[in-house]
């Protein structure tokens, strides 16, 4: 016995219990390992969803939207909705950038989209009319301009300004 009492352990089992703990060790960091590079377990797949959302319908999209200003930008001229009626008719007035008379605005559904006509009846505007429709995912009104002097249309555009 050692002086402090104890037997002393061999050489060779001390080498054996070194080798354990080595192998112990080198297991331990190669299953840390392991585990922090295999991927975390995932949530269910959520189903994909589209970037924008499905534009409503017309019959979701209210004719109320129609209500503002809207400026036609090649030209100045001001198409003012103030008022939609639940039968089609529309409360409207014109700029250029004067008032124009408006002798007739109305609005319906149709092909599922909110569809306009306004026609214009004064000096220089002898039965002139816009035929438009709403665009709501962009909120603009896009259509038609019949000028009634030179029985010519052309491809408009307003923009909402109020």
């Amino acid at each position: 016995m050692s002086k402090a009492g104890h037997a002393r352990t061999p050489p060779s089992a001390r080498k054996a219990w070194v080798w354990v703990g080595v192998v112990t060790l080198v297991c331990a960091v190669v299953a840390f390992a392991v585990i922090r590079s295999s991927p975390a377990p995932s949530a269910p797949a959520a189903p994909p969803t589209s970037s924008t959302a499905p534009a409503p319908t017309s019959e979701e999209i209210s004719a109320d939207r129609l209500v503002g200003r809207w400026l036609r930008p090649d030209g100045g001229y001001v198409l003012e909705i103030r008022n939609v009626q639940a039968d089609g008719r529309l409360e409207a007035a014109y700029f250029n950038p004067r008032p124009i008379n408006v002798a007739r605005a109305e609005w319906r559904r149709e092909d599922g989209a909110l569809r306009l006509f306004v026609e214009l009846r004064d000096v220089n505007y002898p039965g002139s009319t816009y035929t438009l429709s709403f665009a709501p995912e962009r909120d603009r009104l896009a259509g038609i301009y019949f000028q009634a002097v030179e029985r010519q249309t052309f491809d408009v555009e307003f923009v909402r300004l109020s």
